[in-house]
């Protein structure tokens, strides 16, 4: 069946292959997270706020009202939480401490997707996107400050990778996003596809998707999130067996080996038939499919000969692909392929049974669709300086 479609996907792909444990966060700390420093309430899971604020000897329960207080009614300090005695807020002031990314600039393309720059507590800045009408309302977070992947067709990816966020900071995001856009109450998706690869910062994202299912705060369930991958294989072993499991979304953007291993350079170490075969026994909900994700870029991966390679990859699975006609920009070495051409590779599909979507990009004008998410820090990378350059002339 052939779907044109607006799918709630938006990704800052990207990734290069950490030879350590790509499965485990091994990018470096933030910047004073080694010092001793006052617990972040915002960035623990409910258990373990109980747990902590039990240890300064305060009832558990405080721990819940803490909790609800920051993710449902999105309080940013303790002295909001009125509910609490004033002397027990200030206890909490002194002990601890609630950080939430703070809105340091938006833009709002003609289509209504607007793109967040928020600012952490080390200064340094992550971009999240809100894509309205889609037909739900989606928030696309992201997951490190910068990214590893280095996928050759993603602005993020030029960033490097500078560090994984807390899963306060994730969740944070949604925080943010749904104070910002009076959606607190309203139903939203949540997709894991912002800058950064998930996976490659495995605990905290999940942790962060613990704290966003959390009954006491937005309830989010699994069905409204969809988390983004590359292909970190042991990372996605790992997914397959937890209790909360989003949708999955693989980013695959090559039918062969040697050309996934030039747009993605982590299929140097997880390869191409691997990552199918890990697809393949990856539990899928009833009446689920996972989505492959697949840039057309023209000339490269485009032909009808890549369509039929993608349909003989991908036999047997419950499977949907979402085609993304490449959103080019400065600093991208491909061109974004024809409407024909992109419709032809879709037809091969469709006319095989495979369901396909062609993604419909939103906020190009902002710099926001998939793949464009770049932001500079106080020392700018040379592929940043040279990115932004282009676009000034």
């Amino acid at each position: 069946m052939l779907e044109h479609s607006q799918p709630p996907h938006l990704h800052g792909f990207a990734m290069t292959p950490d030879r350590r444990s790509p499965s485990r966060d091994s990018s470096p700390p933030a910047p004073g997270e080694a010092e001793a420093r006052q617990p972040d309430l915002a960035g623990l899971e409910r258990p373990a706020l109980e747990a902590l604020v039990a240890g300064a000897g305060l009832p558990a329960y405080r721990g819940r009202q803490i909790f609800r207080w920051v993710h449902r009614r999105g309080a940013t300090d303790f002295a909001a939480m009125t509910d609490l005695p004033l002397e027990v807020r200030g206890q909490l002031a002194e002990r601890f401490r609630l950080e939430t990314p703070r809105v340091a600039g938006r833009e709002v393309s003609s289509d209504g997707t607007t793109k967040f720059l928020l600012a952490l507590s080390d200064g340094r800045h992550i971009e999240a996107v809100f894509i309205p009408d889609t037909p739900a309302q989606t928030f696309c977070v992201s997951t490190q400050v910068g990214c590893a992947m280095r996928c050759v067709f993603c602005l993020t990816g030029k960033m490097g990778m500078v560090r994984n966020l807390t899963a306060g900071e994730i969740a944070g995001q949604v925080r943010v996003l749904a104070r910002e856009l009076g959606l607190r109450d309203t139903p939203f998706n949540v997709v894991l596809m912002g800058m950064g690869e998930p996976l490659h910062n495995y605990d905290a994202t999940m942790s962060a998707l613990r704290i966003l299912a959390d009954g006491h705060g937005f309830a989010l369930p699994a069905r409204r999130v969809m988390l983004s991958t590359v292909g970190v294989l042991p990372a996605l072993e790992r997914l397959a067996s937890e209790s909360y499991m989003p949708n999955l979304a693989v980013s695959l953007h090559a039918t062969t080996e040697e050309l996934r291993d030039a747009l993605v350079p982590v299929n140097r170490k997880y390869g191409l038939a691997d990552l199918i075969e890990a697809c393949r026994r990856f539990p899928v909900k009833r009446r689920a499919r996972i989505t492959f994700e697949y840039v057309l870029l023209a000339g490269v991966n485009d032909t009808a000969a890549d369509a039929r390679r993608l349909v003989r990859l991908l036999s047997g699975l419950r499977a949907k692909v979402n085609l993304i006609p490449l959103n080019a920009a400065a600093g991208i070495p491909f061109e974004r392929p024809s409407d024909a051409r992109v419709d032809a590779f879709a037809h091969v599909l469709a006319e095989k049974g495979v369901t396909v979507s062609v993604r419909k990009s939103r906020g190009r004008d902002i710099r926001a669709a998939c793949g464009q998410l770049i932001v500079e820090g106080a020392a700018p990378s040379p592929a940043q300086r040279l990115a932004r350059l282009m676009q000034e002339h």
